[in-house]
C-alpha cells in the first residue's frame, strides 16, 4: 500500500480536449513527480454506458487509488462491444483521471482537484470526430444526450476548482499548471512547481529616454482588458524638488511610475469577493476559497528574484492593483458587501518602470520564452513615445485646457443630503462623548449614471491627472471596471529590507487662485489645533498598527503635521517609520494595518463598527488601497482617495462613484466638515464639468 496520491480529475463534455490536456499536463508534472493516467473511455460499457461507466470508475478505480492501493478494473472492448481484459492502474504521487464523468458527484469526495474543460459545441464535435474517426459519428447524438441528462442533475462545472476554455492552441496545459499550485489541496504536493517560479530571473534594459507616459501606456496597453498604470503624475514636482529639496518625502513619492498588463506567458489576474478568489491565467480560471490576505501570503512576501544591477527602484515585477475597503472583514471589521471586488490585481511578469528624476525608462521582464519579443516591442514603443509628436497627440486627447471630457456633465447624487450628513456628524460626536471612539472618519458617496457610449475612461483619467496631479495617481482597468485615482496619500510601504513607512493625511484646505489668499489658507491649516489633533490621533493609531510586526523600539515619527500642497488642496501629513521583524509575514503585516487608519478613526475596530451603522453601505474601492506587491518582498500602497470608480453595468450605462469624507472629533463644526467634503470632491467633479449635488 502506497501513500494516498493526489488525484486530479479533468472533466468536460466530449471533444473538449480533455485527453490531450491530461497527457500534456502529466508530461509537465513528470519533471518533478511520478504521475499515473487513467482514461474513462477505457471503462464505459458501450455507447449508452455513461452512468454505468461512472459507477464502475468510482468503485473499481477511484476508491482503491484514493487509499493508495492498486486498482484492478475491467476494460471495455469497443470492437466486440463487450467487456474486455482486466487491467491494473498503480497508484502514483499524482494520478490524473480524465473523461466525461470523472468528477461526478460520487467521485468528488475522493478527488483532490477538479478541472472542467470546455469548448464551443462545433469545436467539440469536430475535435472528437477527428480523433475517433467514423466510429464515433453514428453515436454522437446518443452520447451527447447522456451528457446533458447527467449535467442537468449534477452541475460539475460549478464544483470545479479550475475551469479552462480549451481552444486547442496548446496554451491550456501551461495555463492550468500556473494555477494548480494555488489550490490549497495541491499546494504541498506541487511545491516544486512553486519553487521553480521563485528561481526565475529578471531581464532588464535601461533606456536613456523620457517618453510621454500617457502615449507609452496607450501604445502598449490601450487594447489590454486588464492593465494598470501607477502614475506618479506629480512629476514636475519630482524633478523640481530633486534640484532644490533633494531627499524630501515629495520627491521620493513622485519619482517612479509603473505600467503593465497581465499578458504574456507569466501573466495572471485575481479578483476576490467575500472569501473567494478567482485567479486567471490565460484560458484557465481557478476558484480558491479563503481569505484574501491568507492567499496573498502564499504568493508574496519572500524575495524570489534578484534586483537587476543598477536598477534604482523597489518594484521588481509582481502583483499590482487595488484592495477594497470591505477587506476589513478579515482584519476585525464586519462583513459588508459592495458592487466592486474586494480586491483586483494583475500579476505583471513584464512592465515598464519610468524614473522621472533620472529621465530614464526601465524595461523589466521575467526570463521566459516570450521575453525577447516583448522587450523588442516595448523598446520600440518607448522610443516612439519619446518624440515631440507624442506629447501633442496626448494633449489633443485630454479635451482642452479645462479638461472636461464628457459631452454632458453627469448629474451626481449624494448618498446623504447636507442635513443627513450633518446629523451623522452629530451621531458620531455622540459616540465620542460616550467614550466609544475618539475620532470617526465619516464618509459618504456621490454617484451618477451616464450612457456607456459617452464615457471614455481613458480620456477621463488623462483629464484628471492634468487637473489634479498627485504622487500616487493611478489608472486601473479590470474589464468593465476602471479606477481613476489622484491620491496624494501613502497607506503603507514595506521595503525589500523590511523598512516600513506610513504617511497619513489628516487636515485639508482648498487652494486659492490669489497667492496671498492661498498662503493664508496654508497657514490656517498649519496653525489649526483641531486638524493637528486629528492627525496626531491617527499617528498614534498607525504607530500601534505598525508595532504588531515591528522590531521593538523601531517605531518612530520622523515627521509630524507637515504641510504639503497639491494642485487643488493643502494637506497635513505625518510620517511613521518602523522595521519589520525578521521572519514576519509581510502579508500579515499589511493586514494588521488595513484599512488605513486615516480612513477609519481611532480606535480602529470599534470605530469601524460605528461607521458601518452610520454610513449604512459598503465603501467599495474607496478607502481601500492601490499599489504593488513586488517579487522582492516590497510593497507600496496608496490610500484610495480622490478616486473615481467607473463601472459599466452591461445595460448601456455606466455608474460613476466618488467617495468623500472627513475626520470627526468632539470639536468638529458640522458646517465646516460639510464644506471639507465639497473641497475634496472639487478636483474630480470640476474635471467632469459636474457640480456638487444640491443639499
Amino acid at each position: 500500500m502506497s501513500p494516498a496520491p493526489v488525484i486530479i480529475a479533468i472533466d468536460g463534455r466530449s471533444g473538449a480536449g480533455k485527453t490531450t490536456l491530461a497527457i500534456e499536463l502529466a508530461t509537465q508534472l513528470r519533471a518533478h513527480h511520478k504521475v499515473a493516467l487513467f482514461h474513462l473511455e477505457d471503462i464505459y460499457p458501450g455507447w449508452d454506458g455513461l452512468a454505468a461507466g461512472v459507477d464502475r470508475y468510482v468503485s473499481t478505480v477511484l476508491e482503491p487509488l484514493s487509499r493508495g492501493d492498486a486498482a484492478t478494473w475491467t476494460s471495455w472492448d469497443w470492437q466486440s462491444h463487450d467487456d474486455g481484459e482486466a487491467r491494473v492502474t498503480l497508484p502514483a504521487e499524482i494520478v490524473i483521471v480524465e473523461g466525461v464523468g470523472s468528477a461526478a458527484a460520487a467521485a468528488r469526495p475522493l478527488l483532490s482537484a477538479v478541472i472542467w474543460a470546455d469548448s464551443p459545441e462545433e469545436v467539440r464535435r469536430t475535435r472528437a470526430l477527428d480523433r475517433d474517426g467514423g466510429t464515433y459519428e453514428p453515436y454522437w447524438d446518443q452520447w451527447a444526450a447522456q451528457e446533458e441528462e447527467w449535467l442537468r442533475a449534477d452541475d460539475v462545472p460549478r464544483h470545479a476548482d479550475i475551469r479552462v476554455l480549451n481552444r486547442a492552441d496548446g496554451s491550456a496545459p501551461a495555463d492550468v499548471l500556473q494555477l494548480l499550485p494555488y489550490l490549497p489541496a495541491l499546494a504541498t504536493a506541487l511545491s516544486p512547481e512553486l519553487a521553480a517560479r521563485r528561481g526565475l530571473s529578471i531581464r532588464a534594459e535601461r533606456l536613456g529616454l523620457r517618453p510621454d507616459v500617457a502615449t507609452l501606456f496607450n501604445t502598449l496597453y490601450g487594447g489590454s482588458p486588464n492593465a494598470v498604470w501607477l502614475d506618479s503624475s506629480n512629476t514636475a514636482g519630482a524633478t523640481a524638488t530633486r534640484a532644490h529639496e533633494a531627499g524630501s518625502a515629495a520627491a521620493e513619492r513622485s519619482r517612479f511610475s509603473i505600467m503593465a498588463d497581465d499578458g504574456g506567458l507569466s501573466g495572471q489576474s485575481v479578483t476576490h469577493r467575500s472569501g473567494e478568489s478567482l485567479i486567471r491565467a490565460g484560458c484557465a480560471t481557478a476558484t480558491v476559497e479563503g481569505s484574501f490576505f491568507r492567499w496573498l501570503d502564499t504568493v508574496w512576501g519572500e524575495a524570489t528574484v534578484r534586483t537587476p544591477d543598477g536598477y534604482p527602484f523597489e518594484f521588481t515585477l509582481g502583483w499590482v492593483g487595488c484592495l477594497g475597503y470591505e477587506l476589513k472583514r478579515e482584519t476585525g471589521g464586519s462583513d459588508l458587501s459592495a458592487p466592486t471586488p474586494d480586491a483586483a490585481l494583475i500579476f505583471a511578469g513584464r512592465a515598464v518602470v519610468l524614473d522621472h528624476a533620472e529621465g530614464t525608462a526601465w524595461l523589466l521582464a521575467l526570463d521566459v520564452p516570450d521575453a525577447d519579443q516583448w522587450l523588442n516591442d516595448a523598446r520600440t514603443a518607448t522610443e516612439a513615445a519619446s518624440g515631440p509628436a507624442a506629447q501633442a497627440a496626448v494633449a489633443a486627447q485630454v479635451g482642452g485646457s479645462n479638461g472636461v471630457v464628457l459631452p454632458n456633465a453627469p448629474a451626481f447624487r449624494s448618498r446623504d443630503t447636507a442635513a443627513a450628513y450633518k446629523d451623522k456628524i452629530a451621531a458620531a460626536q455622540h459616540e465620542i462623548s460616550e467614550g466609544n471612539t475618539y475620532e470617526v472618519c465619516l464618509t459618504t458617496s456621490l454617484t451618477a449614471r451616464v450612457p456607456t457610449a459617452e464615457l471614455d475612461q481613458w480620456r477621463t483619467y488623462l483629464a484628471l491627472r492634468r487637473k489634479n496631479p498627485a504622487p500616487f495617481a493611478s489608472y486601473l482597468r479590470f474589464g468593465s471596471l476602471t479606477v481613476a485615482s489622484t491620491s496624494p496619500e501613502r497607506f503603507l510601504k514595506i521595503a525589500s529590507d523590511g523598512g516600513m513607512r506610513a504617511e497619513p493625511i489628516k487636515g485639508t484646505r482648498r487652494r486659492a487662485s490669489y497667492p496671498a489668499e492661498d498662503a493664508q489658507l496654508r497657514s490656517d491649516l498649519e496653525a489649526s489645533l483641531k486638524d493637528r489633533a486629528e492627525n496626531i490621533m491617527i499617528v498614534d493609531l498607525l504607530r500601534n498598527d505598525l508595532s504588531h510586526f515591528a522590531v521593538p523600539g523601531s517605531v518612530t515619527v520622523s515627521r509630524l503635521c507637515a504641510i504639503e500642497s497639491y494642485a487643488t488642496v493643502h494637506q497635513m501629513v505625518s510620517t511613521i517609520d518602523a522595521q519589520l521583524r525578521h521572519g514576519s509575514s509581510r502579508a500579515e503585516a499589511v493586514a494588521a494595518c488595513f484599512p488605513a487608519g486615516s480612513m477609519t478613526g481611532a480606535p480602529k475596530i470599534s470605530t469601524m463598527a460605528i461607521l458601518d451603522r452610520l454610513e449604512g453601505d459598503g465603501r467599495g474601492l474607496y478607502s481601500g488601497a492601490v499599489g504593488y506587491f513586488s517579487l522582492n518582498g516590497a510593497t507600496d500602497l496608496a490610500v484610495a482617495i480622490r478616486t473615481l470608480v467607473m463601472r459599466e453595468e452591461g445595460d448601456g450605462t455606466a455608474e460613476l462613484t466618488l467617495g468623500i469624507g472627513g475626520a470627526i472629533t468632539a470639536d468638529s463644526d458640522a458646517d465646516e466638515e460639510y464644506e471639507e467634503i465639497r473641497t475634496k470632491a472639487f478636483g474630480v467633479l470640476s474635471t467632469l464639468g459636474a457640480e456638487f449635488p444640491d443639499a
